[in-house]
């Protein structure tokens, strides 16, 4: 048999992989093509790669005994089943030392397991998020890798090579272990759903409140993309505006309003309650998309159920649009620091060691949620690595400071105006909450004990004998209960 020539092999030729593989050959790497249905290796072989640095296998035996050691494959396959599939028939025709990279969407437990199954086989396993779609995995994705770290010195160049560059920097570095990677790509995602909400409710406001065309929207957009809301999602917005189909009318308003959704951002929204972070306009966005989804119920209800006499707006329409580019960006603020937050309580749940510098540079380009905003994350948490929340970086918390006013009368002509807002109305509620020294849980605490006698702390300054400080306490508030305390406090 010939000398091993790939620097790495990729299964699964899907339009992602296709182009992934030819992003690596364009950059200088050898790459060794699989797929299961071994005639789209040939046709790829025969169209797209002619003439590149691409080889094809048409077996697995054949994909790793084309490849260089430490052998690299990575898979690009659907989540679940077929990853664990592929490892299991990699295995045999692989050695200790080997590398096996999973780059699609999977949920980050399966990768934390994969990377300890492995280990323990003496193979090194990474679970990399990939985003950017179609055009990012051809011209430079956004790369989120994580796993066993010592898989990183022999892939580190040929990812950094062919993932997107951000002012010369690659969007792509080490994220942390096990499956940090697929957990970064899946808060990724859950910010990408909490954007787009947030531009959809900007887009009603705009149409439904104020009476613009999708022409004016189109151009209300045109015009944020040059300022600090300037993003792949704002631009691709203006550009959909913008498209009318053959009869001269926007495309966009024939379209059903129903959303889909494939579940990363479900994902997203029960860790946090599971990790029991507040992570609320993520869980708003995807119950936007399950309420779009009931449509015929909602026909009825329109029918039903009565709200404010339709809009006639009569204001200074420059006036609202700055207002609405002001609360946009202070919610987009909102929903990046309670991703943060969240990915910070995983690395303490998990005890992952994470890099959110490198999180939040690795996002700037080649992915969905890019924008020029996350330059600011960047430098904030270059700034102050261990940062407790993004609100307390200097720059954000002026930020939010200046939007406040617009933020809040956003939200309340929405309000007055009966347009749905659960994004923009969730990210205030969050953060006035969040800057209350005092909320009313004392006395939701109150009644958990009145009803389940689930205990409840009392404030240090007014600890006693009777009310110790740091001690569950159960109060008989009837006089008719007993003085047995249910479970113990969790706040």
């Amino acid at each position: 048999m010939s000398e091993p020539v790939g620097y790495i092999g990729l299964i699964g030729l899907a339009v992602m992989g296709q182009n992934l593989i030819l992003n690596a050959a364009d950059h200088g790497y050898t790459v060794v093509a699989f797929n299961r249905t071994v005639s789209k290796v040939d046709h790829f072989l025969a169209n797209e790669a002619k003439g590149k640095s691409i080889v094809g296998a048409h077996s697995i035996e054949e994909l790793c005994a084309k490849l260089k050691k430490p052998r690299r494959v990575i898979l690009l396959v659907k989540a679940g089943k077929a990853v664990d599939d592929f490892i299991d028939l990699l295995l045999p025709h692989m050695e200790p030392g080997d590398i096996i990279i999973d780059g699609g969407n999977s949920h980050f437990p399966d990768s934390n397991r994969r990377c300890t199954e492995l280990a323990a086989k003496g193979f090194l396993f990474v679970g990399s998020g990939v985003s950017g779609g179609e055009e990012g995995a051809r011209y430079g994705p956004s790369l989120m890798p994580g796993g066993n770290e010592a898989a990183w010195p022999h892939i580190k160049n040929i990812f950094q090579d062919i993932a997107a560059k951000s002012d010369g920097e690659p969007c792509c570095d080490w994220v942390g272990d096990e499956g940090a990677g697929h957990f970064v790509k899946m808060v990724h995602n859950g910010i990408e759903y909490g954007d787009m909400q947030l531009i959809c409710e900007a887009y009603d406001i705009l149409k439904r409140g104020a009476g613009f065309t999708d022409k004016e929207i189109g151009d209300v957009f045109a015009n944020w993309n040059k300022g600090v809301l300037d993003s792949f999602l704002i631009e691709i917005t203006r550009d959909i505006l913008y498209f009318n189909d053959d009869d001269g009318t926007p495309l966009v308003e024939k379209i059903l309003d129903t959303a889909g959704q494939k579940g990363t951002g479900k994902w997203t929204a029960i860790n946090a309650l599971d990790l029991g972070m507040p992570v609320t306009l993520i869980g708003e966005a995807v119950f936007a998309r399950t309420l779009s989804a009931i449509k015929p119920e909602r026909v009825r209800a329109s029918k039903i159920l009565t709200g404010p006499p339709a809009v006639v707006f009569s204001g200074d329409k420059k006036v609202l649009v700055d207002q609405l580019e002001q609360a946009l960006y202070a919610s987009k603020i909102i929903s990046y620091a309670q991703g943060f937050m969240l990915i910070r309580e995983a690395g303490r749940e998990y005890g992952w060691k994470l890099n959110n510098p490198a999180i939040a540079l690795m996002w700037r380009g080649g992915c969905i949620i890019r924008s020029v905003f996350l330059a600011d994350i960047t430098r904030a948490y270059r700034q102050t690595p261990d940062l407790e929340n993004l609100l307390f970086d200097e720059f954000f918390h002026a930020a939010i400071d200046q939007a406040q006013p617009s933020w809040r009368e956003t939200v309340a002509n929405a309000a007055l105006w009966g347009i749905p807002t659960p994004a923009f109305s969730t990210a205030l509620s969050f953060y006035d909450g969040y800057r209350s020294e005092r909320l009313p849980a004392n006395l939701l605490q109150a009644q958990r004990d009145y009803f389940g006698a689930h205990t409840f702390h009392i404030l240090p300054e007014f600890a006693s004998d009777k009310y110790p400080k740091d001690t569950d306490v159960h109060v008989n508030w009837t006089g008719r209960g007993g003085n047995v305390s249910a479970s113990t406090y969790l706040a």
